[in-house]
């Protein structure tokens, strides 16, 4: 089997020896596909980002469930379509060409996106797909000029995460994007970051003995509201700047996490009972630092009753001059009655086994630079486990494991793994 870096070398030279075979053919057809700007559609919203590589400008943006109705007329959220919109600036001079896969391997076409839609007479069927078909991105940008369109990807709430490929004569440049979208309560949204902690309590560390002996200092477990009980081990440890912490975990596919209110318990209610898939379905608060969770993640699997999820809680201590958060991370594996919440997600009693997961699923979206591991949770066998807040049993060899994001992707054979069993003086 091949390593994850020789498998991502492979790729990167398939992609660009097909961008040399093809550009040729693409070339002699320019003349017949490509025009100087091509008719804009509407704009969703003042909500643009913009990136530069090189001769490439690239504007984008994430119209809402209510824009994107507005602007199409249809509610695509509700067929799981969501338009992504695009502008191309090509400041070079030869031609290049957009790659939707990048975008989202399971893209609809434009003529797709309006069949989910069709409706009504043939005549307003007609005039969807050509609304939907001259609102397309094309692929081909000429020198000099732009292309504007829409890209109909699948749907992502919260924030959309996407790359944006061009590619050239030379190889492929490649632009990544987190656009938040409006519509969705998220957790995280409402924590002032910058003023958790006073200036005065932020503890500062620069040597790896010192900050393990904090980092094992830390309790055990979280607790409920009142400080009390004994809840999910706090097993993992992520270092990093917070935007690198967040990006990671969304190039790894994890979603955001909707705030309880009356939506997202029905949205809750009806997933549990059709056991269908709610990718951002509240997760209960835990407790640190006399605090609920600052941010919680998931991914969801076949249904609501099977995800990875985890919390994190900022600490108050840096290493490095980089933020440390302190969490948990446990697998859902179905639901189960209890006399405390009437209903509750049950454990995979193996928690280490999913920190373990986590550590391989943010190395292989190449999120991470660093990892280790050190003690604080107390180990507890498998014949002797110990219980959560709700009465799940897990066990655990007693360690954290210590994630360092990486601020730039990083292959996966150039992970280091840090000895932290040390002591410190």
């Amino acid at each position: 089997m091949q390593s994850g870096a020789t498998i991502m070398n492979t790729v990167m030279l398939l992609q660009r020896r097909t961008c040399i075979a093809i550009a040729p053919i693409l070339l002699i057809l320019w003349s017949a596909t490509a025009s100087a700007v091509n008719d804009e559609p509407p704009v969703p919203s003042s909500r643009l980002i913009v990136q530069t590589k090189g001769d490439i400008r690239v504007t984008v943006a994430v119209p809402s469930a209510s824009e994107t109705r507005t602007i199409f007329g249809r509610p695509l959220y509700k067929q799981n379509v969501q338009p992504v919109w695009l502008k191309i600036e090509n400041l070079g001079e030869e031609g290049v060409w957009f790659l939707p896969v990048g975008l989202d391997p399971g893209y609809f076409t434009p003529l797709e996106a309006a069949y989910r839609h069709h409706v009504g007479s043939q005549a307003k069927n007609d005039a969807m797909d050509r609304q939907f078909y001259n609102s397309g991105m094309g692929m081909l940008v000429a020198p000099g000029n732009a292309r504007v369109g829409y890209v109909f990807a699948r749907l992502d709430e919260g924030t959309k995460a996407f790359n944006v490929d061009i590619a050239t004569s030379d190889g492929t440049e490649s632009m990544t994007f987190f656009v938040p979208v409006p519509g969705l309560r998220i957790d995280h949204q409402k924590v002032d970051w910058k003023n958790l902690y006073p200036s005065d309590q932020i503890a500062e560390y620069d040597n790896l003995p010192t900050v393990v002996a904090a980092l094992e200092a830390l309790p055990c477990c979280a607790t409920d509201k009142k400080g009390e009980g004994s809840a999910d081990p706090l097993n993992i440890v992520v270092i990093g700047e917070l935007n690198d912490v967040y990006r990671a975990f969304l190039r790894a596919g994890w979603d955001e996490t909707e705030t309880i209110h009356g939506s997202s318990l029905l949205k809750t209610g009806i997933s549990a009972v059709w056991k269908g898939e709610y990718r951002y379905s509240p997760v209960s608060t835990l407790y640190l630092f006399g605090r609920g969770q600052d941010v919680a993640l998931q991914k969801a699997r076949d249904n609501i009753h099977e995800r990875n999820h985890l919390r994190l809680w900022l600490t108050p201590m840096r290493f490095e001059d980089k933020p440390v958060l302190v969490g948990q991370i446990s697998r859902d594996i179905g639901v189960r009655f209890t006399t405390k919440t009437i209903t509750t997600h049950k454990i995979d009693p193996d928690v280490d086994e999913t920190r373990e997961f986590l550590l391989e699923d943010i190395a292989y979206a190449q999120g991470l630079a660093k990892f280790g591991y050190v003690n604080g949770v107390g180990a507890a066998p498998m014949n002797a486990p110990r219980g959560n807040l709700t009465g799940d049993p897990y066990f655990t060899d007693g360690r954290r494991i210590v994630l360092w994001m990486a601020s730039e992707p990083t292959d996966i054979a150039e992970i280091v793994r840090v000895d932290m069993d040390v002591t410190a003086d």
